[in-house]
């Protein structure tokens, strides 16, 4: 009877384990996928001579006295506002760029290498709107955030909890920095991104993040990123530039992005807008390195081509997936790591539309060789709102590209060949030994797409994709388990919060001075 109970206690607790969500991070992607590079070698020249032609002779407006200063300083030809760089000074600075380098994340077993062949899916940001638990679209406030953190934190297929996935509408703007850089600290100990919304905000995530990880650690760890977006055409202002001081000083790593619409503020050619979109990124990879000789930096871009119809930007046109191609080309031409924009889309509900687009341009980035897959996740209505839904299928589409990426797997090639006279002609392979032990990771099983007989499916209810990913999402959130910050270092996070927001005035603008 004993026995009998053991059994019983036994398959129970196998059936538990099976039925518990998966919740730990894949490492670091290394990619084994063949590059598609579209351009033969005298292209990929032809590119950076066109790129070079436009620093040396039309120049780059930077916005910014100190950046002026630190350009005449550093050699470069600067009347007024506007920076003519010779292509040997550009080729000097941006031959200290890291090729690759680690990100340090709270808990050091979720480190990822970045560059070259190492790869990292990160979630959506930016988003001034959710479709929520219920799928309703409203404004977002400080614990939707919070939510959409704790899921970063258990989809396997994401390595960061991002920043501000979607803006927290009940914080003052001059003070949402501070409590997006706690949320996305105390809710993942994976890596996570730093807010450059202002010099001033950005120099406080790096004071933060020195409370986290210690000043001396981050002299010599990466352990956040920026993103500075440039004003294409051919424009980095006082903000940006701001920020990637702060960032770059502390040898933290910034994404040096142009925001490419494509035929609205690039020439209305795939080639021609890379070729200006290159030009842009290696103005400000150059400047990184101004600021700080060897301080990490990425190759950066937001990519949409505008529709000649209604003027809005579009997402997974073909000719996004060229210029992505492009790009990882002249990156790696260059010997930096790389970033691009995942699973994008301009349907307004996560419908057949929001699928298709999402999958043309992560298919895209995998063959591309991007390494910071950003806006992985959740991204619908053109980055205007984070649906819960998608960011849950979408964080599962990272982990499915993540097994094909890895490539093919030998180890038991042997073992399941010796299968094959053992079941011989007409058999099943179900019940034979190796498919026993093998079967759980042989073959990717989705767990949010029905692959059930319609019968089936109608019996449990006729559930579509929306349904089901909601339903996933509130089993997620209802095991969630916080990953303690340590005592000291949370007090020590909530005194400079605190301190802040007595310094900066609560404002629905952004903290340029305080």
């Amino acid at each position: 009877m004993s026995q009998t109970r053991t059994r019983s206690g036994g398959r129970a607790s196998r059936r538990a384990l099976r039925a518990a969500p998966n919740v730990a991070m894949l490492p670091g992607l290394r990619n084994t996928l063949p590059w598609c590079e579209i351009m033969d070698g005298s292209q990929v020249e032809r590119i950076d001579a066109a790129s070079m032609d436009i620093l040396e002779n039309v120049g780059v407006v930077f916005r910014d006295d100190i950046a002026l200063a630190d350009w005449k300083a550093a050699g470069a030809k600067v009347v007024g506002e506007t920076v003519y760089l010779d292509r040997g000074l550009v080729r000097d600075l941006t031959a200290t760029i890291p090729s690759d380098f680690t990100y340090h994340a709270r808990d050091p077993q979720k480190n990822v290498r970045l560059g070259g062949r190492h790869s990292i899916f990160v979630p959506m940001t930016g988003a001034p709107f959710l479709r929520d638990l219920e799928d309703v679209r409203r404004n977002p406030m400080l614990d939707d955030l919070a939510m959409f953190h704790k899921l970063s934190h258990m989809m396997p297929g994401l390595h960061s909890s991002a920043h501000h996935i979607v803006e927290p509408y009940d914080h003052p703007i001059s003070h949402r920095h501070l409590r997006i850089t706690y949320s996305s600290m105390k809710h993942s100990d994976k890596t996570f991104m730093g807010m450059t919304t202002s010099p001033k905000n950005a120099e406080d995530v790096m004071d933060m993040c020195a409370i986290l990880f210690g000043e001396e650690f981050m002299e010599d760890h990466p352990v956040t990123t920026g993103n500075c977006n440039g004003n294409s055409p051919l424009v980095w202002d006082e903000t940006m530039l701001g920020a990637m001081r702060a960032f770059s000083k502390r040898n933290q790593p910034v994404l040096c992005s142009p925001f490419v619409l494509g035929g609205a503020n690039t020439p209305a050619s795939v080639a021609a807008s890379v070729a200006q979109l290159n030009a842009e990124a290696l103005s400000a990879l150059a400047y990184t390195q101004v600021i700080r000789r060897g301080a990490p930096a990425i190759y950066g871009h937001y990519l949409s081509t505008v529709s000649m119809k209604s003027g809005a930007p579009m997402a997974g046109t073909p000719e996004i997936s060229m210029m992505n191609f492009m790009i990882g080309q002249m990156a790696r031409h260059y010997g930096v790591p790389w970033r691009t924009s995942n699973t994008l889309g301009g349907a307004k509900t996560f419908d057949a539309q929001a699928g298709y687009e999402s999958a043309t341009t992560l298919s895209a980035v995998m063959h591309a060789g991007a390494n910071y897959i950003w806006h992985s996740a959740g991204w619908n209505e053109a980055g205007m709102h984070c649906s819960v839904a998608k960011f849950i299928v979408d964080a599962e589409q990272c982990a499915m590209a993540y097994r094909m990426a890895e490539g093919l797997k030998w180890d038991d090639f042997e073992t399941a060949l010796a299968a094959v006279p053992d079941v011989g002609p007409g058999g099943h392979y179900l019940g034979h030994p190796h498919t026993q032990e093998n079967f759980q990771t042989a073959f990717f099983m989705p767990e949010l797409f029905d692959n059930n007989s319609i019968e089936q499916w109608q019996a449990e209810g006729s559930k579509e994709i929306t349904e089901r990913a909601l339903a996933h999402a509130v089993n997620l959130l209802a095991t969630y388990e916080e990953p303690k910050l340590d005592e000291a270092v949370d007090e020590a996070l909530h005194d400079y919060i605190a301190r802040r927001e007595r310094e900066i005035p609560a404002a629905d603008a952004l903290n340029q001075g305080y």
